[in-house]
């Protein structure tokens, strides 16, 4: 077993040559209680359809309080925002947010300014390390570069790949049918990554309808620095 996952971590270490390109990630922060975030949902629909584009739904709870409960919201998709905050420094959290690529981020209703940033995120280069599952419960991340000699955190993201309608039954959008795309349903620090390969177990999934990806990502709402799909 210990030869075998050895043997593993040399491939990954190993150039590909060939390897498909990742995605642009694309976040959008948003909440079934905000009465403008509609729009921005229903283009973040339109990007996950869109080649070389990974959107996903993070559903925070910050404005629960205003009568309705979102049914996807977690405290950590609020954190996980409250980082960006912090690293792009931002006044304050809002919805609908847009981040690109850990990078750069704008409100998710000025859709002509998404694509913008989604468009220059494609063109950009990226010096990806070498990413692949094995099996179900690891991945291997392979060699590579760390700005400053530092480290970065290895996340696994869970989300549902439909379409979720969901009726709201109070506060700004009561009487309304919320559509979400890419809803995350979990999101798990798998650990820390310096840039020598290294393996890292995932845990079992809940719900095997959720696909899964692992980013690899500068501290505090940094970043991406890789990003690889599960085969789930």
């Amino acid at each position: 077993m210990r030869i075998a996952a050895l043997l593993g971590l040399i491939l990954i270490a190993m150039p590909l040559g060939a390897a498909a390109r990742p995605p642009v990630l694309v976040e959008l922060f948003t909440s079934q209680g905000c009465g403008n975030c509609r729009e921005a949902e229903a283009h973040l629909a339109r990007l996950a359809d869109r080649p070389g584009v990974l959107a996903l739904t993070f559903s925070v709870d910050y404005w629960d309080y205003l009568g309705w409960t979102d049914t996807f919201a977690r405290p950590e998709h609020t954190g996980r925002q409250k980082a960006y905050v912090t690293r792009l420094k931002l006044r304050e959290p809002y919805t609908p947010q847009v981040v690109v690529d850990g990078r750069q981020e704008t409100q998710g209703q000025k859709t002509a300014e998404v694509d913008r940033l989604v468009r220059t995120a494609v063109g950009q280069a990226r010096n990806y390390p070498d990413m692949r599952f094995v099996g179900l419960r690891r991945v291997d991340v392979g060699s590579g570069r760390v700005a400053g000699g530092g480290s970065a955190d290895v996340w696994m993201i869970r989300y549902d790949p439909r379409a979720v309608e969901v009726s709201i039954k109070a506060g700004d959008n009561r009487g309304e049918t919320v559509v979400q795309r890419n809803v995350v349903r979990q999101i798990v620090r798998l650990g820390v990554w310096r840039g020598a390969p290294k393996a890292y177990r995932l845990p079992q999934a809940s719900d095997e309808a959720l696909k899964t990806l692992v980013v690899v990502q500068t501290p505090r709402g940094g970043r991406v620095l890789g990003l690889a799909q599960g085969p789930h």
